[in-house]
């Protein structure tokens, strides 16, 4: 094989999609299609394959209303009314993969116009339903969203299982709509191992990437929505020796950062650990809840076992629900609860995601139960273990916790997910509970987390189990291929039309990367690296990635150099054991496969970009421009 460099360059997704939505738009304009006749582009943000936009003029106002209409009866059609206009861009939302989709756009006049949209099948490895419990009756025009804990897509199910939409992007973790109908989710573009991407995406269904806010600690696990429309969105400062500690306040409009919140002021590090905690991964924040009636911030700790709660203002710390062993006896004193109620019921959550503050001030998380125990002698095997939702009531004054509910414990380790997860309150009595991370070896819950088997082997699967129970009754639930981060249940309108034109923005920044003051003695060869390191660079417009093959412990450094300055960076080949992996999105499948992102913040000019391998500084051919 002889040597070669791989190097592609490619636009940000906004600035692809902005040039497409300008195209078609000024098509309309030229063209005015009438009602009779429309205007429909299939797929018109390049990345929701099962969507379409349908543009046509009439000489008055009138209000349309638009119909896809279901596989097998009317009962399945999908309607949504719009704004009256003149000029009308109709999303059409819920298409059915492989299939010539039958559309109807009605007029308040009687008159309407029958279109035909046929979609191409989906790709093969995406996550299919396998068996499904739930009617047309209980779930209407509602669909299940599933986010992606690996290299699987956000994925929604409608009653019967179909797939009705999906992102041809590996979007991050959570995906939750906002009030103006919105959804926000991690972005895909990768920054920092395991899973850490470089903002979220404000986003419409049909995938039209309004803004992305940039966070220079990057996105992770979770955000949340607040009142004035700023979003809380967890982060970390990799500048220090800890991650996934720090969470931050977003300016919605120019993805500035107003407040932050770090966790080592509040509470001691590396104390009260589970069965997955080290010193730099002590806390893993995995979820943010804000409580206006407390003003206050609820967080999930993994690797402490604890769901904790912080004063907004302040960031002191108000309480921790959890196991007190091995924390100290001043903490447990002061912040601790006391189990109250029957305690034949009680367990404590261990592992934990997805906390949730009830209307009443109850306290719901799903608890995974990965280990099941602070001392290690006491740990239980995954197959001998199960994960549930879980609903505690807390008393703050006389520091008291009580069990109030409970699914999962029930069905033991065929609902167990070492990982991910959550869980979601309608109202009394009615709750979704997601299994997202369900692994098994010969049928048994495996001992590894899903994002690290082996799907090569015939032996393992992953699975995905969504609940819905009111009033102790299973009312809807669905299992899916694969493992899935969180599931949302969501309806594809939500109240106008809900398609604002103009160009997506790129807000906030990235961090400036850091670089290495020692510089190892290197010969310069004129001459490529050798082809073993499966050379990649992948730039776009704020930052490039390096991908590159090495056995552990090879000293490697990349170099951009121009003739007024140099600038270094060490890549770390040593072993590295993730004891968490909430998203294996960007994991590769040969242990020797590295990569690092470098922002283009803070640099100017174009750079030649070399690599020092060993002793060896090697010419790579590609040359970095930075604005």
């Amino acid at each position: 094989m002889s040597n070669k460099i791989r190097f592609t360059n490619q636009e940000h997704l906004i600035t692809r999609q902005n040039r497409a939505e300008k195209k078609f738009l000024a098509a309309f304009a030229a063209e005015k299609p009438t009602f009779e006749a429309p205007m429909v582009i299939l797929n018109p943000y390049l990345i929701n394959p099962l969507g379409a936009l349908v543009l046509f003029t009439t000489p008055e106002k009138v209000a349309p209303t638009l119909t896809v209409h279901g596989k097998r009866y009317a009962r399945e059609d999908l309607t949504h009314t719009f704004a009256a206009a003149t000029e009308h861009f109709l999303p059409v939302l819920g298409l059915y993969e492989d299939f010539a989709n039958k559309v109807t756009i009605s007029l308040p006049d009687g008159r309407s116009t029958i279109l035909t949209i046929v979609t191409d099948k989906l790709p093969a490895d995406i996550c299919r339903c396998r068996n499904i419990q739930a009617t047309l009756d209980y779930l209407g025009d509602d669909l299940m969203f599933l986010t992606p804990a690996g290299k699987n897509l956000p994925t929604a199910y409608d009653y019967k299982g179909d797939i009705r939409w999906l992102l041809t992007e590996n979007t991050m973790f959570d995906l939750k709509r906002m009030k103006n109908g919105n959804i926000v989710t991690g972005s895909s573009r990768f920054c920092h191992m395991p899973y850490n991407s470089t903002g979220m995406w404000e986003l419409n269904m049909l995938g039209k990437v309004h803004k992305e806010f940039r966070m220079p600690g990057n996105y992770h696990h979770d955000h949340f929505e607040m009142e004035d429309g700023n979003l809380l969105a967890l982060t970390q400062d990799f500048s220090r020796d800890t991650v996934e500690d720090m969470c931050a306040l977003i300016d919605r409009n120019t993805g500035d950062i107003l407040k932050t919140w770090d966790y080592r002021k509040a509470l001691p590090m590396n104390v009260g650990g589970s069965g997955s905690q080290d010193a730099h991964d002590w806390f893993h924040n995995n979820a943010v809840w804000y409580d206006k009636k407390t003003h206050s911030l609820t967080l999930s700790g993994r690797h402490q076992d604890a769901v904790i709660n912080i004063d907004y203002e302040t960031g002191d710390l108000n309480w921790i629900i959890g196991d007190p062993e091995g924390w100290p006896q001043e903490l447990v004193d002061k912040y601790f609860f006391k189990p109250v109620g029957d305690l034949s019921k009680f367990d404590w959550q261990y592992e934990q995601h997805a906390c949730v503050i009830c209307p009443n001030g109850d306290v719901m998380c799903f608890d995974n139960g990965q280990y099941r125990a602070k001392a290690k002698e006491k740990y239980i095997e995954n197959k001998h273990n199960f994960s549930r939702g879980v609903r505690y009531r807390i008393d703050t004054d006389k520091m008291e916790i009580e069990q109030v509910w409970q699914y999962g414990k029930e069905r033991g380790q065929e609902f167990f997910s070492a990982y991910i997860c959550n869980v979601e309150y309608y109202a009394e009595g009615h709750y979704l509970i997601h299994s997202g991370g369900i692994g098994r070896e010969d049928g048994y819950a495996s001992k590894a987390l899903g994002a690290f088997l082996d799907m090569n082997d015939p032996r393992m699967e992953l699975r995905s189990i969504t609940v819905e129970e009111k009033d102790g009754v299973v009312l809807y639930q669905l299992e899916t291929e694969g493992n899935f981060y969180r599931a949302e249940k969501l309806p594809l309108y939500h109240g106008g039309d809900n398609l604002v034109f103009g160009d997506g923005q790129l807000l906030g920044s990235l961090e400036v990367t850091e670089e290495f003051d020692t510089v190892p003695e290197a010969e310069e060869v004129y001459e490529l690296p050798p082809s073993f390191h499966n050379v990649l660079i992948e730039e776009d417009e704020d930052r490039f990635v390096f991908h590159g093959k090495f056995e552990k412990g090879t000293l490697v450094m990349l170099c951009l150099e121009n003739e007024r300055e140099n600038h270094h960076y060490f890549i770390n080949t040593a072993a590295v054991v993730h004891l968490a992996m909430c998203s294996g999105a960007f994991l590769e499948k040969d242990d020797r496969d590295v990569k690092i992102h470098i922002s283009k913040l803070g640099l100017h000019g174009e750079f030649k970009l070399k690599l020092i391998i060993n002793d060896k500084k090697y010419q790579t051919g590609v040359t970095i421009y930075c604005p």
